[in-house]
């Protein structure tokens, strides 16, 4: 979810009201996946390097993912919504990683849709922390050098349990996944959007899938034309 400084900038807006703006593209992102029948959507809120952003920015972000959670928490889980969230926890505030226990322990057997939110995110910090889990257990005889394997991998991986992502989208057309699901993302499909963040609403939504169902997923193979 790219470009809400951007968005603000060129309005001539602080960028804290460009994050206020993006959350309303948030929610109807959620009610469009809805009504797409997307069953897992992935939303890369908070990255383990915005940390580096301006101490009045990262606040206004942990404001508004508090805002986001107590306003639609209870709506996300009336419609059978399951949170989860993906990222580094320990480091956070503790009323921060409150807040993300509440929403998955109230939504854990919610089952018509996933909503998966990465929060303190960054795929090499979660490949890096899956290496240890995996290097613990072998340290203490629970697993062999011979067990491990892709599989192994993701099992130890946050996203453990979901499927990878069919479709990636970033907006505000840079052209680069931005430590975004990296082994996951193995034989994701791309879409850069050059709309910016704010801006992206459920038209953009639709065309992007759109896009997605032309396109001829071989996974290593062949196309199934040429295989008939």
């Amino acid at each position: 979810m790219d470009g809400n400084g951007r968005w603000a900038k060129a309005r001539g807006l602080p960028r804290t009201l460009g994050h206020r703006r993006g959350v309303e593209a948030v929610r109807e992102a959620v009610r469009a996946a809805r009504e797409f029948g997307v069953r897992y959507l992935t939303l890369f809120a908070f990255s383990s390097e915005n940390w580096k952003r301006p101490v009045e920015e990262v606040g206004e972000l942990l404001r508004l993912l508090k805002v986001f959670i107590r306003r639609d928490l209870a709506d996300l889980h009336r419609e059978g919504v399951r949170v989860r969230v993906i990222g580094e926890r320990q480091s956070l505030p503790r009323d921060i990683r409150g807040l993300l226990e509440e929403a998955e322990s109230l939504t854990v057997g919610n089952d018509r849709n996933t909503l998966i939110i990465a929060f303190n995110y960054g795929a090499r910090d979660e490949m890096a922390r899956a290496m240890k889990r995996i290097g613990s257990k072998i340290q203490s005889g629970e697993l062999s050098l011979d067990a491990i394997s892709p599989t192994l991998v993701d099992e130890h991986l946050d996203t453990a349990g979901i499927p990878d992502p069919d479709l990636i989208i970033r907006t505000s057309g840079e052209l680069r996944l931005s430590n975004f699901l990296l082994w996951q993302a193995a034989y994701s499909e791309f879409a850069f959007l050059p709309c910016l963040w704010p801006d992206f609403d459920r038209a953009a939504f639709r065309a992007a899938l759109d896009d997605y169902t032309m396109r001829d997923r071989r996974f290593g193979g062949l196309s199934h034309e040429i295989a008939s």
